[in-house]
């Protein structure tokens, strides 16, 4: 299956090295291009998130909003455990920029 068409949260918890990594950023790219033919065609509320999910729609808001997640969860939260795997935790501060208000 192409990443195009997994779950990112679970292609995120994949990635495992440089090729992985990749595979999930193209996913990732992939995935907000997707929204914004959606968004094009019939627009989301501006109230809340974008037909993907995408809660960050400008590069600087989802820049901010992962390096914050990153920093509130660098040690870890209630129900989530920082990966051993820094490619995995690359990944997952990635996709919380798009999901993280």
């Amino acid at each position: 299956m192409s990443g195009k068409n997994r779950d990112l949260f679970t292609l995120a918890d994949e990635v495992v090295d440089e090729p992985s990594f990749i595979d999930f950023l193209c996913a990732l790219a992939a995935d907000r291009e997707d929204e914004i033919l959606k968004e094009s065609i019939s627009p989301s509320s501006p109230y809340g998130p974008g037909a993907n999910g995408w809660e960050n729609g400008t590069i600087e808001d989802f820049l901010g909003t992962a390096a914050g997640w990153a920093e509130g969860s660098r040690n870890g939260m209630p129900l989530y455990e920082v990966p051993a795997n820094p490619w995995t935790r690359c990944a997952q501060i990635l996709l919380m920029g798009k999901v993280y208000e």
